[in-house]
């Protein structure tokens, strides 16, 4: 070990002095934000000294029907009772609609796609030219226009994800529309991030013009997490021009946007689930229903799960343990494989000429998915409806206005049974109520313990007449007492 020297000792042995790393020292809070801070803090304080001053207790007090006129102290107690029997079965409710969101069931849609192409300057539609004559003639001008349109169909059970219940009109309508996380699937770019068009040619014969056609989706706004507004980025039909002369098959892939999103599973685990194709969430509850169904938690450890013969060939071991079941799943998902439209472009005569126009459509039905309308219905209601919002506060100023009234009865009742005891018998009420408060105010200050321990107000009991670290004196409310005491008695000697 290196020794340190000393200027005014004998070397020292160990490690020298820390040396302070000058990045560490943070910069001092000037005069001004030191003011901000504690005036934050107390009206952080004062703002607390309020709530914990606000009535909350709306009962009425017991025995109240006895000094009130009428029946309004029992017909307000039955109202009690039915608002609370309303706030449990309203709760309850709740409390099912929100489990229904989170489950984040799907509905099928189907998206018909229509897909046809136009040409033009195509060799045969220039009629200038002998047709029986052959033709050297410059081709290059002749193109084609290829249209995929995208609609979607009426919902079977007559349930539009477009129809948003409006609660009140004008503003309200908009706020749920514009509402956070609440945006209609409507259009053919909803339902798929990325489209692309292969031309279905030999590499080497592809010319420059013949590269694949590639749209993807632009990511959303990173601030509010809504769709991009951008160019292209919500559109129903999908149109492209490439010049050519002859007949091409082309492939159009649509790769299906879902949220969340759905894998195709391995044999092993399709097996197990009983599907092909599932979100993660969907994986483990069908992973656990089967667990459950064919009891194979160990008894001694329920988190130990003893494989049987599908989870072995699944999984590849005797035991797992259940929480490390959803990263042993991840090598079994793969991403669903594209939705794909073979379509052959023609630019021959009989298919452009043919009646009636436009041109014959080559029609597909894609199977889409999208959230049930009556969870965006139920997540407006319970999050995004300002007027829902309006009724809650509304709800909440008449429990403070009731809160008040009951603690002004509750007063009120204390009042009246202190002037009637009063009343009753008022020598013996006052020598009871001084002798009340002498014995508080003694009890507070520490100075007797008259009334302790005994029937007898002035006695004391025989816990207090006993001795020994085990007794009341050995405690530590008598040790704090003879301390103030102490205290108090050498405070004034001082004087």
């Amino acid at each position: 070990m290196q020794a340190n020297f000393n200027r005014n000792g004998p070397p020292r042995k160990g490690p020298g002095p820390m040396v302070a790393n000058p990045g560490q020292y943070q910069q001092q809070p000037t005069p001004q934000q030191m003011q901000a801070a504690q005036a934050e803090e107390a009206r952080k304080r004062e703002e607390a000294r309020r709530r914990s001053k606000k009535p909350t207790d709306l009962d009425l007090p017991e025995g109240i029907e006895e000094i009130v006129i009428g029946d309004a102290a029992s017909t307000y107690r039955r109202l009690r009772d039915i608002e609370r029997k309303l706030d449990s079965t309203m709760m309850r409710k709740k409390l099912d609609m929100q489990d229904q969101t989170q489950r984040n069931e799907k509905r099928s849609r189907t998206m018909r796609i229509f897909i046809n192409n136009t040409a033009d300057n195509q060799p045969w539609q220039n009629t200038s030219l002998d047709t029986d004559a052959f033709d050297f003639g410059d081709s290059s001008q002749a193109s084609y226009k290829v249209n995929v349109q995208g609609k979607l169909l009426p919902a079977e059970d007559g349930l539009d994800s477009e129809e948003v219940e409006e609660v009140e009109e004008g503003k309200e309508a908009q706020a749920l529309k514009n509402a956070p996380g609440i945006h209609e699937r409507t259009r053919l770019s909803h339902y798929f991030k990325q489209i692309t068009v292969e031309f279905k040619r030999p590499q080497a014969l592809q010319p420059d013009g013949m590269a694949a056609i590639e749209w993807k989706r632009p990511p959303p706004d990173a601030r509010t997490g809504a769709p991009s507004t951008a160019d292209g980025a919500d559109f129903d039909l999908l149109k492209f021009e490439r010049k050519s002369d002859e007949n091409i098959n082309v492939e159009i892939k649509l790769y299906r946007d879902e949220n969340p999103e759905r894998f195709q599973l391995s044999p092993e685990l399709a097996e197990l689930c009983d599907t092909t194709e599932d979100d993660r969430p969907g994986v483990m509850y069908k992973l656990w229903s089967y667990i459950r169904a064919n009891k194979l938690q160990e008894n001694e450890d329920v988190r130990h799960i003893r494989c049987d013969y599908y989870m072995k060939k699944a999984f590849g071991t005797d035991v797992i343990q259940f929480n490390y079941i959803p990263d042993l799943i991840l090598r079994h998902l793969h991403p669903l494989p594209p939705v794909i439209l073979n379509y052959t472009i023609r630019v021959d005569a009989d298919y452009v000429n043919a009646k009636p126009t436009p041109s014959p459509y080559t029609v597909y039905d894609v199977t889409v998915l999208e959230d049930d309308p009556l969870r965006t219905r139920i997540t407006n209601t319970l999050w995004h409806s300002s007027t829902h919002v309006k009724i809650l506060q509304q709800i909440v100023d008449i429990d403070d206005q009731i809160a008040l009234v009951v603690q002004a009865i509750t007063q009120g009742k204390a009042k009246h049974g202190f002037y009637e005891a009063m009343a009753k018998d008022p020598v013996g009420f006052l020598k009871r109520w001084i002798s009340s408060q002498r014995r508080d105010m003694e009890v507070i200050l520490g100075e007797s313990t008259r009334g302790m321990g005994s029937a007898d107000e002035g006695g004391l009991g025989e816990e207090w007449r006993r001795g020994g670290r085990d007794g009341v004196w050995g405690g530590d409310v008598a040790r704090e007492s003879v301390g103030l005491y102490l205290a108090r008695s050498e405070a004034q000697r001082h004087r």
